[in-house]
């Protein structure tokens, strides 16, 4: 299985959906502008999916032909961008999950498993880890916990210290995210950072919403 989503099975109606149905922050709201003459302008060129927008968007000469083509703003374009650009989390090293033992990060990364996503096309299913901890020698506890942590990395805006603090919070798999209460995730989430043990402030509830939906379509 893909650390990332299949963005050849995402329909431009698709990504239409997640746009309309995500609680965007303030300076990407305008994206809700015209959207469905956008998408339509779009599939007038031929771009069908969200591997074909991501294609046409990922350089600025590219965006900018786009835009010309269609009559969609460049600005515009950059901002859909950066918004679909974040479903794509980039992969986390190995490293910087540094609560756990780094002997055993180190067996990992030794067998050539140095990121996030590596470790979890490695490790998605019981089979897959318990071979991987044979051929590396790393501790059974350890790939596990690592496999959890890695597997919410795939969630828009998790970063291992999140990760850990939803594994905390009772939390261990994407899928399980994606179908918590969100008033009960805030308060457990706010019981573990108790004392800044994570960061100063807290996370709010209408980003633990944002957070749930982001799992949703992972």
């Amino acid at each position: 299985m893909a650390y990332h989503i299949d963005a050849e099975k995402i329909s431009l109606g698709d990504l239409r959906k997640r746009i309309e149905a995500t609680d965007l922050v303030p300076s990407r709201a305008s994206l809700l502008e015209g959207l469905g003459t956008k998408m339509k302008s779009l599939e007038k060129q031929g771009i069908t999916s969200l591997a074909n927008l991501r294609k046409e968007l990922k350089t600025s000469k590219r965006l900018e032909a786009l835009a010309k083509s269609t009559g969609i703003g460049a600005d515009y374009l950059t901002l859909l961008r950066r918004e679909i650009e974040g479903w794509f989390p980039k992969p986390s090293a190995l490293k910087d999950f540094d609560w756990l033992p780094k002997s055993e990060i180190a067996k990992l990364e030794r067998s050539g498993i140095r990121d996030s996503a590596a470790l979890y096309e490695a490790t998605d299913n019981k089979s897959k880890r318990t071979a991987l901890a044979k051929s590396t020698g790393v501790d059974g506890d350890v790939l596990e916990t690592l496999s959890q942590l890695v597997d919410l990395t795939r969630v828009q805006w998790t970063s291992p210290t999140t990760a850990q603090m939803l594994l905390e919070a009772g939390c261990n798999s994407a899928a399980k995210l994606a179908k918590m209460d969100a008033d009960k995730l805030y308060e457990a989430l706010a019981r573990v950072n108790v004392g800044d043990k994570y960061f100063k402030g807290k996370i709010g509830l209408r980003d633990v919403k944002r957070l749930i939906l982001a799992a949703s379509y992972v």
